[in-house]
């Protein structure tokens, strides 16, 4: 058998209303630049390297259920951000534009909504999500 080809993630792709309100948002709570940017489509990286962020205009976008109901519309993926300070990132991202989710289903994690209604959690090392 062949050995298997090389892969590499570098970017996920969230689809939204409008990729640069997105963009600007996940700017300021990260502090990651705008790498690439054209009408409808927006590409940061962490100025660190690793996996980057973009955002993508859909004129049918549909913003998720979270938590999930049967029928409605599912979330596809949601992202996990480290933080050092949990209490002071929920601020900062409460500030930035966010909104905290009513249903917080572990102690040491942050459950929030981006503009666009995605889910993103925000935690601790040492924390359950920390793996």
């Amino acid at each position: 058998m062949a050995a298997a080809p090389r892969f590499a993630l570098r970017t996920v792709v969230l689809d939204c209303p409008d990729a640069h309100v997105l963009a600007d948002f996940y700017g300021r709570l990260l502090g990651w630049p705008v790498t690439e940017s054209e009408p409808g489509w927006v590409l940061m990286r962490c100025p660190d390297g690793g996996t980057g962020l973009s955002f993508q205009s859909e004129a049918a976008y549909v913003p998720p259920v979270w938590p999930e109901q049967p029928g409605a519309q599912q979330k596809m993926l949601h992202l996990d951000i480290r933080v050092d300070d949990l209490d002071a990132a929920v601020a900062h991202a409460v500030a930035v534009g966010a909104r905290p989710a009513a249903f917080q289903p572990q102690e040491d994690v942050r459950v929030l909504f981006d503009p666009a209604g995605h889910p993103f959690c925000l935690f601790e090392d040492g924390s359950s999500t920390s793996g």
